[in-house]
């Protein structure tokens, strides 16, 4: 959609009456997505494993949600949860896929079985769905995808090689969609999160001492808060983002930047 040079800001960011699909919404950043999301005016689908949580995070927001409990890494499952999304408010004009799981296994210990639910999860899960919702965005010519990169896209940590290879694969991703689909008014970027205090770093808060480390290897000297990615995800799915498509969007205090 073209915007005047005379828009308002408050039209460029808004988000009201828009649909977004969110996956991992029962914890961390991805529960913070759609309650933002939410909070904001957007019709919101929240999909995870946990039934029980995800019922936990639908009541605690003031709005209207839908709910969908079904394992991601189940591919031949991908249909049927699409037509779940779009049964209830219509195809989304937004998916985040924020869900994801990290073994954090050293190279040594990898096994074929672990490999494939990390790749299934983080990679394939996200490319497929969003073929499934590109469609009606191609049709709408407007779209907005979000993918969760990672920190690991650009570097290798200590027990993250089934990991790193699915987020660094999540970035090239991101380009590849961006390349596809953005000629039909659908943008395609991702979130590269620094530190957060999540279900999936937990390992990491856990020590104090690493938890500061890790802060004091930002430019901003503290790691993250759910807050600082309010303005990503605001400026990633609205019209504000309408010619930045393709990017990977460190969301990290400057810690790839030190």
């Amino acid at each position: 959609m073209s915007k005047s040079a005379l828009t308002s800001p408050a039209e460029l960011f808004d988000l009201a009456g828009k649909t977004a699909f969110v996956t991992g919404a029962s914890s961390g950043l991805g529960r913070h997505a759609a309650t933002f999301l939410a909070q904001n005016g957007v019709r919101v689908i929240g999909l995870a494993r946990r039934i029980d949580e995800l019922k936990n995070w639908q009541s605690s927001i003031s709005a209207d949600a839908h709910i969908i409990s079904a394992d991601l890494s189940d591919r031949s499952a991908l249909h049927d949860i699409a037509a779940d999304a779009a049964a209830a408010y219509g195809a989304p004009d937004i998916l985040i896929n924020a869900a994801g799981i990290n073994s954090r296994q050293a190279a040594d210990d990898v096994t074929s079985e672990v490999w494939d639910l990390t790749l299934n999860l983080n990679l394939s899960a996200p490319f497929f769905l969003a073929q499934l919702f590109a469609k009606e965005m191609k049709a709408r010519r407007w779209g907005r995808i979000v993918n969760f990169a990672s920190l690991q896209s650009f570097r290798a940590f200590p027990g993250g090689i089934a990991y790193g290879a699915s987020k660094g694969a999540v970035a090239q991703l991101t380009r590849a969609m961006a390349e596809a689909w953005s000629p039909y008014g659908i943008t395609a970027n991702a979130i590269a999160p620094g530190f957060f205090k999540t279900e999936l770093t937990s390992a990491i808060f856990d020590n104090p001492e690493r938890a500061a480390r890790n802060a004091a290897q930002t430019c901003i000297g503290r790691n993250g808060e759910p807050e600082d990615m309010n303005g990503p995800l605001q400026f990633l799915c609205s019209d504000a983002s309408a010619y930045v498509t393709g990017q990977i969007l460190c969301v990290d205090g400057g810690y790839t930047a030190k």
